[in-house]
């Protein structure tokens, strides 16, 4: 394939905008090369400016459950802009979506719209700490939960730690009272409970993460979560701006019996318009501004035509269960070509699939957290990577990044992509 003029493009961006890219992944600093600049989707594919078509396993990261371009998401944005872009005021169609997240939810009694995932995760541990009084928090590393100040971090040893901001501009005092443990070690987040002098607000978790690649919580590892939050007086946050309503219609809420008392929502519900939500218990969400003291506020919150994108897809979710049981298949039927692909070159792969979702870690190891997750070798997943990009298959440009199937991703189309990476697998081994 070619890529003159992306590179072009590229060089363009980069003189206007830090690093060419308005996202630091976008850049595909970790696999090399230059980013193909999108100029079209269709259902399964994306079309970039040279002309070169590929099959898409990033689905924008997740949101587009429906491929490119759904015939009635399109519609309703299209109708709903007609009316007007933003207003600033209440609508019916923020009402109409939060109706559904809550009768989907059994953890969720009210819900609140925001624009980004960072946003929802920002303004849900500002919640936590004005609910229970108190300043610490515990995440995990290797957990993504947006660029906000307190949640820059960066991992001690694995052992409980204070954080240390891990980007310059981010003064140490607001990340001091962010406690690291370690993901799937019940024993590292009881230090932290230890360690903390003001007591412990909440504990943040990626219940299914997919910031280091596709690794899910253990059961076991929830529900010690949830009896150490509630002998402690602390909140436990779900993190779902990845997993909702992508590992199942209940997100991971519907592979796990944990139930949290905050949940972080994006993505999905948005259709692939800019939207992030949290949500919760109703005595929680009560402290929220303007019934309680937490304030929390945002001129394009609950935009009308991103809430006419997402009430379409979830409704379309809610009357098709059924996908998610083909997403599934789908999704293991790829993994499963794959780790026969890299046997067929003697390399080591481990895969893992939660729904629509999927990873791989070119590794012989289990991929338990964080520090597993690092032992996986990134030059095999370079190589694979631009091997597949080559050979017209767009996977996430990071090893610690998750991939997701569309309804739009027939049988033929992973076939396919399961016969390129018998190629891409042999590339590497080469």
């Amino acid at each position: 394939m070619g890529y003159e003029k992306s590179e072009a493009a590229f060089e363009e961006a980069y003189r206007y905008i830090p690093g060419g890219v308005d996202s630091p992944v976008r850049a595909f600093g970790s696999v090399g090369g230059v980013p193909p600049f999108i100029e079209r989707g269709e259902g399964p594919y994306l079309y970039d400016i040279d002309g070169n078509r590929y099959i898409d396993y990033v689905q924008s990261w997740g949101p587009l459950i429906f491929g490119h371009c759904d015939p009635e998401i399109e519609n309703a944005v299209i109708e709903t802009a007609k009316k007007g872009l933003s207003f600033g005021a209440p609508t019916e169609l923020e009402t109409a979506l939060a109706k559904e997240i809550v009768e989907l939810f059994d953890s969720i009694d009210k819900v609140r719209f925001v624009n980004s995932g960072t946003e929802a995760v920002m303004s849900a541990l500002r919640l936590a700490r004005g609910y229970t009084g108190r300043d610490d928090f515990v995440k995990f590393t290797g957990c993504y939960h947006g660029h906000s100040d307190s949640l820059l971090v960066q991992a001690g040893s694995g052992a409980a730690t204070f954080g240390a901001p891990s980007s310059p501009g981010v003064p140490a005092d607001l990340t001091k009272h962010t406690l690291l443990a370690t993901y799937n070690d019940l024993e590292s987040v009881k230090r932290c409970f230890e360690q903390s002098e003001g007591g412990i607000a909440c504990v943040i978790i990626e219940p299914i993460a997919g910031n280091m690649g596709l690794v899910p919580a253990e059961e076991s590892f929830l529900q010690g979560l949830r009896e150490l939050c509630d002998a402690h007086g602390a909140l436990l946050i779900f993190d779902e701006v990845m997993s909702g309503f992508r590992a199942s219609l209940k997100g991971a809420q519907g592979l796990t019996t944990v139930r949290p008392d905050l949940v972080t929502l994006g993505k999905v519900i948005g259709g692939g318009m800019p939207v992030g939500a949290f949500g919760g218990r109703a005595e929680i969400m009560h402290k929220l501004s303007p019934e309680g003291p937490v304030y929390q506020a945002g001129t394009l919150s609950g935009n009308p035509v991103a809430m006419a994108a997402g009430l379409t897809s979830l409704r379309k979710l809610k009357a098709n269960p059924s996908l998610y049981v083909t997403l599934a298949e789908r999704a293991r039927k790829l993994m499963e070509g794959f780790e026969a692909a890299a046997r067929s070159a003697g390399l080591p792969l481990v895969t893992e699939v939660r729904g629509s979702m999927f990873g791989f870690f070119f590794t012989d190891e289990p991929v338990k957290n964080f520090e597993d997750a690092k032992r996986g070798d990134n030059e095999y997943f370079k190589k694979f990577h631009r091997a597949m990009l080559d050979r017209g298959v767009y996977l996430a440009c990071s090893s610690y990044e998750t991939g997701f199937i569309s309804t739009a991703l027939d049988d033929a189309l992973i076939d396919e992509t399961i016969r390129i990476a018998y190629e891409a697998m042999q590339s590497i081994h080469g």
